[in-house]
Formats: structure tokens, C-alpha cells, sequence
């Protein structure tokens, strides 16, 4: 299973994912700007990976800080603080975990700054909850993989859009994550990855991740999936998401939605995957998810040998769209399954810490 990152103490190192699959090459962070960097490159990317980098990324922060204002006061030290945290919220605005992470990072700063505590007890202790943050990622992915494994049919056959696997989170992967336990149950016939236009994830990362680990899957077009649907027996449709909404509405990579509107047509389950993390109970809708739109050359010339548009061509380039949850068979995380309405189950989630 492939490592999406490694904490070195004084840096973070970084597997580029903007290079794969043709190479693995990785990226050595030593300070938070270029983590952040790295987060809006998506040379890091996946909303559990994100938050992990980003937690991270306020270490190194901290550290430079308690280097530079060291005969500074506290009040100082929290507001160069807050401006760290500030610009790794801005590197991408739609993942919740991103800014789950950071807030996290950062109020265990106020709190240990509040009980008079060194800078290097401080630092030591930001270190130790990244470090946490990144390994509970991958213990909450194998819960998520044992709910959802067990809502598939013997001789699975899945179809997945972008990249939720071990590439897109701390390791094992959510969405990824049930198709891995259902392949070690013996329950996996198939795996069906969409392309996934613009960045084309599920044929770079997903086809390759699988691949490495001897999964079964099959490459489609992001067109091909209505007609893989009728004509392949697909039985259940995974994905991921970025940031789920109170009412169950749910981003994810873009084209999800019509994959949805698919499933429903044809009568195949639509599971979302993710940590609770990932639940944002402030945001009532999906209505409210500001959803992120990239450089229009990652459609018109990135991933190709030439240009294949025209010059001067306007591109609309969102790199999400939103699922309503009434398209969403069930939202599943590492605390169990939410069937519709999904407000009631998330908010018993979300009490019980």
C-alpha cells in the first residue's frame, strides 16, 4: 500500500502525486509555505490528506515562529500563528478537513499557551497531535472499510469516481478502503474507475494505486459510465467526498453528481465514504459548499503532449459538484451507517466525541 507522507521531525516529506504514475518522485517540506504550496498544486491531495499535510504544515509553522519570536509575547506568537493558519486555509477552500485539522492544531496551541507551557513543550505537543491526526486517519479508514465491505454482494462489481484510497488519505483509503477489504474478504469481482476529467485521478492514481495491489480493475472514460452500468452488472457505486453537509448533501470530485443521477436510473446503490471529520454540521446545505475552480489549462493542454483546444477558448473549471442527498443510498464512516435523513445520525455522531 502505497505511503502518502512521512514526518520527519523537521520536515514533512510528501509522495508528488502530480507525477503519478509515471513517476514517484517525493517532495521535501521544510517549512509550511511549502506544504501549502503543495496542497494547492495538489501534489498532496484528497481531503484526508490534505488535513494530515496541513497539520503538519502548522508544526513546521510553529517551529519557525518559536525560532524567530522567541523574546516575543504570547499575544504576538498567536497572532503570527493565526496568520499560518490562515494561509494553509486558503490553499483549498471546499475539503473540511483541511480547516478541521488546522483549527485543531492550532486551539491546543491556545490552550497549552494559556497554561503558561514552554515553546518547545508546545512544539513537542503540536508534533505529537499531527502525528496522531495522520495515524487515526488510517484507523478510521479500516473501520469505514469493514462497514461498507459489508454492504456488498458476493462477487462485487463496484464503479468508483476519482481517487479515495490510500493516495487520498493517511493510507488504506475510504472509499478504496472497502473495495481493499472486500478483495481480502474474497467478496471483489470487479473494480470500475471513471477517468475523472479534469485531473483524470482515477486513471492516474486510482487505476495505479489498485494495480499495485493486485486489485482487479477496469479503466472507463467518465462517459462510459451509463452504459457500464447497463451492460456490466454493476452493483453498487462508491466515492468519496470532500465535505459532507449537515442535510447529507455531499462534494466531491466533479462528474459525481451524474454518476449519481446514473445510479439512481438504473437502481444501484450509492455509498459516500468518509470520516466524521469530513461532516460539517455549520454548513446546513450543499448550497453552502464554496466549491473550488482550477486553471483552465488542467482541461485544455495539462496531461497531454500538445494543446488540444483551441486558443482563447473560455473553459468552466469547477473542481467539484455537489450530490444532493437524496441521490445518497447511504453516507458511511467510521462510526457506522447513516441512511436517510442523515441529519439526526449525524449529530448523535458528531455528540459523541
Amino acid at each position: 500500500m502505497v505511503k502518502t507522507m512521512e514526518w520527519q521531525g523537521q520536515s514533512l516529506l510528501l509522495l508528488d502525486q502530480t507525477k503519478l504514475p509515471s513517476e514517484i518522485i517525493t517532495i521535501l517540506c521544510k517549512d509550511y509555505r511549502r506544504v501549502g504550496e503543495a496542497i494547492k498544486r495538489l501534489e498532496v491531495r484528497g481531503a484526508p490528506a490534505i488535513g494530515a499535510a496541513a497539520a503538519f504544515g502548522m508544526v513546521l509553522g510553529w517551529q519557525e515562529l518559536a525560532s524567530r519570536y522567541a523574546d516575543f509575547s504570547q499575544e504576538t506568537l498567536l497572532i503570527e500563528f493565526k496568520k499560518i493558519k490562515n494561509f494553509l486555509l486558503s490553499t483549498r477552500p471546499t475539503a473540511v478537513n483541511l480547516g478541521w485539522a488546522v483549527e485543531k492544531i492550532y486551539k491546543h496551541a491556545v490552550a497549552m499557551i494559556n497554561a503558561q507551557q514552554s515553546l518547545k513543550a508546545i512544539e513537542t505537543s503540536l508534533g505529537n497531535l499531527a502525528c496522531k491526526i495522520y495515524q487515526e486517519d488510517i484507523e478510521v479508514n479500516r473501520r469505514i472499510g469493514i462497514y461498507g465491505a459489508a454492504l456488498l454482494p458476493q462477487q462485487a462489481r463496484i464503479l468508483t469516481h476519482c481517487n479515495a484510497g490510500a493516495l487520498a488519505t493517511c493510507g488504506w483509503g475510504t472509499a478504496l478502503g472497502v473495495v481493499r477489504q472486500a478483495f481480502l474478504d474474497g467478496r471483489l469481482e470487479m473494480v470500475y474507475a471513471d477517468e475523472t476529467r479534469p485531473l483524470l485521478q482515477g486513471a492516474r492514481l486510482t487505476a495505479w494505486e489498485l494495480i499495485e495491489d493486485n486489485i482487479p480493475v477496469t479503466l472507463i472514460t467518465d462517459n462510459m459510465a451509463a452504459w457500464v452500468m447497463q451492460t456490466q452488472h454493476i452493483d453498487s457505486v462508491i466515492v468519496g467526498a470532500d465535505r459532507i453537509a449537515a442535510n447529507g448533501d455531499t462534494a466531491n470530485k466533479i462528474g459525481t453528481s451524474g454518476v449519481a443521477v446514473l445510479a439512481k436510473y438504473y437502481g444501484i446503490p450509492f455509498y459516500v465514504l468518509g470520516p466524521t471529520s469530513t461532516i460539517d454540521m455549520d454548513c446546513p446545505t450543499g448550497k453552502e459548499i464554496k466549491i473550488e475552480e482550477r486553471d483552465p489549462a488542467e482541461v485544455t493542454e495539462k496531461w497531454y503532449a500538445r494543446r488540444i483546444a483551441p486558443e482563447g477558448i473560455h473553459v468552466y473549471n469547477p473542481a467539484f459538484d455537489v450530490t444532493p442527498a437524496e441521490l445518497i443510498t447511504a453516507i458511511i464512516t467510521e462510526k457506522g451507517i447513516a441512511y436517510p435523513p442523515f441529519s439526526d445520525t449525524f449529530r448523535g455522531w458528531k455528540e459523541c466525541k
